[in-house]
């Protein structure tokens, strides 16, 4: 008998606490629907660059004499940057200089070949008019049958013979004469680019901005496949933003966006969409977007590096409820059981809801 009512206290004792953990195992966290402001954006990386920022090469390969300026230069369109040493090029100039002046010499010159063929051409002529003269007269002689017919063979032979020598000649000179020309134009068009190539042993800056990097040392070879620095604007700034290609569609021209930078902690600058590029970079699978500051910071430097994120929708009193609750996107977990929704708008943990349930529905929270 005691051990019976020593067994009923122990149970007695501990019933509460059995039913304590049951009711804790059954419970499940329940929410209403809330109206509130909903903002969709879509996230990016961000890095700060100069605006017009380019790599400086050179048009030609040699070996670097002198830098002509300093990083954090200012400088104008034009102004030398860099000087490259090289002496074959002046040897070219040099060399198509005088077969410029030698074509020249051949085609206009006092002792050119037009000259001597011309004089051939005026020989020629007087010979034709003198055969041709003869031969007509021979020929109305042997029409009266006077004269021999041998002499008349002989001065027909020596008028056609005369005729075609300056035929020939006269086409002789033509095509001298255009050969003379090209020959010219070429030893002119060396000339030029070899004056070009010898100008583009100072490398000179192509913008008005600030220079920002020199890749290159004194005594270094240069090539033509190498960058020797970088240039950019000076005060103007973009930023390069990199997109996944599931949220570019929904990306405008003109879209406000919210950007950080490391460099300023969690302070938020406003830009806005400027450029928006058609070309996916295949290996990060993203787009690259280009915005504007609209009221940038103090400081900035090229390479700054932060995140975005460009608002694309906004709506004012949206029904939304967070996407934990969400089943397979299309459902939500009620008293009665689970229910079809329409969502709208979505940011990273909330979603509108447009039809399906109120702000009345207590929803559940679906088991993980």
């Amino acid at each position: 008998m005691e051990l019976k009512l020593r067994s009923f206290m122990i149970l007695k004792k501990y019933v509460p606490i059995l039913l304590l953990i049951l009711s804790c195992g059954e419970k499940q966290d329940k929410i209403f629907p809330e109206r509130t402001s909903l903002v969709e954006s879509v996230y990016s990386s961000v890095t700060v660059q100069p605006d017009s920022l380019y790599q400086v090469y050179a048009a030609v390969a040699g070996i670097l004499d002198n830098n002509l300026v300093e990083e954090g230069d200012i400088v104008k369109k034009g102004t030398p940057l860099l000087q490259i040493i090289n002496n074959a090029p002046k040897l070219n100039t040099d060399n198509a200089r005088l077969n410029l002046n030698l074509a020249k010499e051949n085609y206009s010159g006092s002792s050119t070949l037009l000259g001597s063929l011309e004089d051939e051409i005026q020989a020629a002529t007087l010979s034709f008019k003198n055969d041709s003269s003869n031969y007509f007269r021979q020929k109305k002689l042997w029409e009266q049958n006077i004269g021999s017919k041998v002499q008349f063979e002989n001065r027909r032979l020596a008028y056609e013979l005369s005729q075609n020598n300056l035929r020939l000649l006269k086409s002789r000179f033509e095509r001298t004469k255009n050969e003379l020309s090209t020959q010219l134009q070429q030893a002119r068009n060396n000339y030029e680019t070899a004056l070009i190539a010898t100008k583009d042993f100072t490398v000179e800056s192509k913008i008005d901005g600030k220079v920002y990097a020199l890749f290159k040392n004194p005594g270094e070879i240069v090539t033509t496949m190498e960058p020797l620095a970088s240039v950019g604007s000076a005060d103007d700034f973009i930023i390069e933003m990199l997109v996944d290609e599931v949220d570019i569609v929904k990306l405008r021209e003109g879209q406000k966006t919210l950007i950080t930078l490391d460099a300023y902690g969690q302070e938020v600058f406003e830009a806005e969409i400027s450029k928006i590029y058609p070309r996916k970079e295949e290996r990060s699978q993203t787009f690259t977007v280009e915005a504007i500051f609209k009221n940038p910071p103090e400081q900035l430097y090229p390479g700054l590096a932060g995140e975005g994120n460009i608002i694309v929708a906004q709506k004012e009193d949206a029904l939304v409820i967070p996407k934990a609750y969400l089943i397979d996107g299309t459902k939500v977990e009620t008293e009665d059981g689970p229910v079809a929704v329409k969502i709208g708008l979505q940011n990273l943990d909330r979603v509108e809801i447009l039809e399906g349930i109120d702000e009345n529905t207590s929803i559940i929270k679906p088991e993980e």
